[in-house]
């Protein structure tokens, strides 16, 4: 397996890649067309390094092994697997990945972030989008073991095995999609929940507060050992999922859910941000954050272990 990864794309997201590969042991080669690119992407690695460090560095990961490029074509002269994490916008996105394809070598694995969109659109105005494949993590992507991937019509899929596979080597949980669904699996079930959220702050049901605490202190703790289909499964009892969706499938009828998004109204903006901002600090949250996912991760392996 390759030890060189180039990142294209210094923000959150392909920051938190970076950092995830290097404490793999990986050699990371990255570009930004930000000014500040170099800063800020090693700023993000060294915030991620602490909780990487807890987890477990591989051996060789160094900080040192990171390399900012001046260019795009410098970043991908020798790239074998590249990380695409450009902003969220569909034109950018089909142009870039144009460059990419042109820019590597014939056999080199191109994977987007993107969080929503399918390959299939974004991969127009490739020459050849055969080696296009869709590498979906989750933030912050050092911590979150979760990819989805997925190619497009076009992409070879000899292309998404080797990224499913590469992924899982650099220790990544994978799901290997057959086929393109719009915004993934894990995307579409969290905005689901997300938008039923809104919908309630919007309503005055509920505080953004207690929207929180209604996860963190209830269903949220079953999920990382479960799922929401195995938790199911358990509230049928002995008679498992079969009792459950005799006993409860008349309630999916209830108006328990709105999964039309709302308008986002001024004042529900307003809600949502007073509900968030007030006595949080980033870089407290941040901190915060990464050490329950450890503890979590950890509870839960010991867990599972026989």
């Amino acid at each position: 397996m390759t030890r060189h990864v180039t990142c294209i794309g210094a923000g959150v997201i392909g920051g938190g890649w970076a950092a995830h590969f290097l404490s793999r042991g990986f050699d990371v080669v990255a570009w930004d067309p930000a000014p500040d690119a170099g800063a800020r992407l090693r700023r993000t690695v060294d915030a991620a390094w602490p909780a990487l460090t807890e987890l477990g560095l591989d051996e060789g990961a160094d900080r040192s092994r990171l390399r900012v490029a001046a260019s795009l074509g410098e970043a991908c002269a020798d790239a074998v697997f590249v990380q695409e994490s450009a902003p969220e916008d569909l034109d950018l996105k089909r142009g870039l990945l144009a460059e990419i394809v042109v820019a590597t070598t014939d056999d080199a694995v191109i994977a987007s972030s993107t969080s929503g969109f399918p390959m299939g659109e974004m991969a127009t105005e490739a020459p050849d989008p055969s080696r296009l494949v869709v590498g979906h993590p989750f933030n912050p992507p050092y911590l979150i073991p979760l990819v989805e991937v997925v190619g497009g019509p076009s992409t070879d899929p000899a292309v998404t095995r080797r990224a499913a596979g590469f992924y899982r080597a650099t220790g990544k949980t994978v799901i290997e999609m057959d086929r393109e669904v719009p915004g993934f699996v894990a995307n579409r079930l969290q905005e689901a929940l997300w938008r039923e959220a809104l919908h309630m702050v919007a309503n005055g049901d509920a505080t953004v507060e207690q929207i929180d605490a209604a996860i963190t202190e209830g269903p949220g703790l079953r999920w990382p050992v479960h799922g929401p289909c195995l938790t199911f499964h358990l509230a049928g009892g002995e008679g498992g999922m079969a009792h459950m969706l005799d006993h409860f499938g008349p309630s999916l009828r209830s108006p328990w859910t709105r999964l039309e998004a709302p308008e986002l109204t001024g004042s529900l903006r307003d809600a949502m941000v007073a509900g968030t901002a007030s006595g949080h600090d980033y870089a407290a949250l941040v901190a915060e954050r990464d050490r329950a996912v450890i503890a979590i991760r950890r509870a839960v392996e010991q867990a599972r272990r026989p």
